[in-house]
């Protein structure tokens, strides 16, 4: 398999396929044989054995593993690196042995997304907080934010004042900081993934499973602090307008209904963002895998192609953080006000 970052950077400075390095690589022999007259006598060729190379650019782009690419100087311009054991050549295995706790088995080894996930988090801290102080400085020396800091704090004020504030309803300012921290470090896990050697964490489904469960929880803790006893009314249906029998039949009927839609939202957060960023990839991935089957100048279409989706990419991922914050900060609003 070949490494995806090592094939992008191959591409932009035109080098041939052949020139990439393999990560995993399965040979098959290829035997050729005559088709002219002799071989209708039964007279064949000698069979001559060819390796031909299996190569995926896509599988590992979009998966998790104990290993990651960085920049060398040298082709293939990537350097295999193990982030847990060695266990083969260009094969890596967790750091640390797996936790049982009863029944269950945990691995808690980093792993590639791992890695990329504490990258975005720690380029989110200092891009905000690092804006926020050149904020403080132009404002005393100018009256005013200059440059990137002003591009930033538009973005934000926006986020906040058209995105979250409308939605989570009155007195939710609180709510502010964490759906703009959830905004910016998925902005940045996003776009991490479309440079070369970086990994998309967000296109695994446990990640975006656990941001789904995050926002589940806050969602939750919210209601019940807006709502106090009223939050079981969330839970369990009860509709006092109603003539009791009827009441106990609705009960019966809607309880298990709101139970579950409380269920089905984060879950359609995680699927969206988890699908969107997957799928992207593995079109881009696809053309460019297509530019290096047909060569040039056959393989130009794909090329453009491929540029085109990348422009598109970077849209989704400002557009799929941009909506994970949009329908959380619904989600804490509807919940805020809810009532039967």
């Amino acid at each position: 398999m070949t490494r995806p970052g090592t094939l992008l950077l191959a591409l932009v400075l035109s080098l041939p396929a052949t020139t990439l390095a393999a990560q995993d690589h399965a040979s098959a022999p290829v035997t050729t044989s005559a088709t002219d007259s002799g071989a209708a006598q039964g007279e064949h060729a000698p069979a001559a054995d060819s390796a031909v190379a299996k190569v995926d650019i896509i599988t590992p782009h979009i998966t998790d593993g104990y290993a990651m690419e960085l920049p060398y100087w040298k082709p293939p311009f990537a350097k295999h690196v193990c982030i847990g054991r060695h266990i083969g050549e260009h094969e890596c295995g967790p750091l640390w042995d797996p936790v049982r706790i009863g029944p269950v088995t945990l691995q808690l080894s980093p792993t590639k997304h791992v890695v990329m996930l504490i990258l975005a988090a720690s380029l989110a801290a200092i891009v905000l907080i690092g804006t926020a102080r050149a904020h403080t400085r132009h404002t005393h020396a100018a009256g005013r934010p200059q440059g990137f800091a002003a591009g930033l704090e538009a973005m934000v004020l926006y986020i906040r004042n058209v995105v979250i504030m409308p939605n989570v309803g009155p007195h939710g300012e609180g709510y502010a900081p964490y759906l703009l921290t959830v905004f910016f470090f998925l902005l940045f896990a996003n776009l991490l993934g479309l440079i070369p050697y970086g990994a998309t964490a967000t296109g695994n489904i446990s990640v975006t499973a656990t941001m789904a469960i995050l926002s589940l929880m806050v969602t939750e803790i919210s209601g019940m602090r807006a709502l106090g006893k009223g939050y079981w009314n969330t839970v369990f249906y009860w509709n006092r307008d109603m003539v009791l029998p009827m009441r106990i039949v609705m009960f019966l009927v809607m309880s298990p209904v709101e139970i579950i839609s409380k269920f089905t939202k984060p879950f359609a957060l995680a699927i969206r963002l988890f699908a969107n960023m997957t799928a992207g990839h593995i079109v881009v991935l696809a053309f460019i895998g297509l530019i290096f089957a047909f060569k040039l100048p056959v393989g130009i279409a794909p090329l453009l192609m491929a540029i085109a989706i990348m422009l598109l990419e970077i849209f989704v991922s400002f557009l799929q953080a941009f909506i994970f914050t949009l329908l959380t900060s619904v989600f804490i609003g509807q919940m805020r006000v809810a009532h039967h």
